[in-house]
């Protein structure tokens, strides 16, 4: 079993740009729904992913917060191309950045599509305790809140967030 330890950030400005290593274009959709987690009914959601040329389907225990579980297995693209034709709500269109910062690596996901304004960055770590860098464009925590997640922002976009949610 796959343990994902997590934290996610709002980014402020333009300045990780000059500190990212490669970016990859990602789409990506779901098996199921906000809904479906919200009332309880499954316990996990369950993503399609292409990133660049490689396919992925992901399963995520619904827990809010740093740890999660993860499984994650590759699929053939053609494969992944099909099952995002089923997948319900809508589509996640990112381009992901991978930034290095003292020895570590955020994941720097800008938004395309409904979801164009929104930069994240997410940060993998060993522990839930470990320390990590601060750079000066990682902004707000945004770990504990569930509209930030990609199966939240595929229900309800980043463009139909109200100005007040927005910042």
């Amino acid at each position: 079993m796959g343990i994902e330890i997590e934290r996610k950030f709002r980014v402020v400005g333009e300045g990780w740009r000059a500190q990212a290593v490669r970016s990859v274009r990602i789409a990506q959709g779901y098996i199921n729904d906000m809904a479906a987690l919200r009332e309880g009914r499954q316990n996990a959601s369950v993503r399609v992913r292409i990133a660049g040329d490689q396919a992925f389907l992901n399963l995520k225990s619904r827990e809010l917060g740093t740890t999660r579980q993860e499984f994650d297995y590759p699929v053939p693209v053609a494969d992944a191309e099909a099952l995002l034709a089923l997948c319900v709500g809508g589509r996640i269109d990112k381009v992901r950045h991978y930034v290095e910062v003292e020895g570590h690596t955020f994941e720097v996901d800008e938004f395309r599509g409904d979801n164009a304004g929104l930069v994240v960055a997410e940060l993998e770590l060993e522990s839930a305790g470990q320390a990590y860098p601060r750079p000066g464009w990682l902004g707000q925590e945004v770990t504990e809140e569930l509209r930030y997640y990609n199966l939240a922002l595929a229900e309800r976009p980043y463009s139909r967030w109200s100005a007040q949610e927005q910042h």
